[in-house]
């Protein structure tokens, strides 16, 4: 990723798949416009090519900017309340927190409840109906014990210092991780 760092003026922290992608596909661009014109024996670049680029550029900022939806949002809150209530923090790892968080939100966009992401289940709607798994789950509420690693006590040894989550993190798309 170094290169990719040094070509993107940017710190290798900074650089994500996004801009990667991004900084690729007009990269690309203005070889694709100026290849033509070179291999013909003129020089420079074929108009509309880099105005195409600038414009999907454009297309991708906005996109990432656009506010997170109501489901999300309102997972985001319950989740950081929920940490301050109950006296638990999130994961050290805030991938998972947000992980877990978009599942709910998904759930909750999808079900209409936020049904646990964790889990799998043979009929959605009727664990929902049941309630057992929803956020908070039972266990959670019970003996305070989240399977996702959301809702974390301080004797875990995975618990992080944070009850809060910058809403950047929802913004990004899920990352598999092997």
């Amino acid at each position: 990723m170094r290169p990719f760092a040094v070509l993107l003026n940017q710190s290798p922290a900074m650089v994500n798949c996004s801009s990667l992608l991004l900084s690729l596909c007009l990269c690309l661009g203005a070889v694709q416009a100026f290849l033509p014109a070179a291999l013909s024996g003129g020089a420079g670049v074929r108009p509309g090519a880099v105005a195409r680029g600038v414009r999907a550029l454009k297309a991708a900022e906005k996109a990432a900017e656009e506010d997170l939806s109501t489901n999300m949002k309102a997972m985001q809150k319950f989740a950081e309340k929920y940490c301050e209530l109950t006296d638990t923090y999130f994961c050290s790892d805030l991938d998972i927190t947000a992980t877990v968080i978009k599942g709910l939100a998904k759930h909750k966009d999808e079900l209409g409840a936020p049904l646990c992401p964790c889990r799998h289940y043979e009929d959605k709607a009727a664990e929902v109906s049941l309630a057992y798994w929803n956020c908070p789950c039972v266990p959670m509420r019970e003996r305070k014990e989240c399977h996702c690693m959301l809702f974390l006590t301080k004797e875990n040894p995975f618990v992080g210092k944070d009850q809060k989550i910058p809403e950047d993190m929802l913004r990004e798309p899920v990352r598999a991780t092997v």
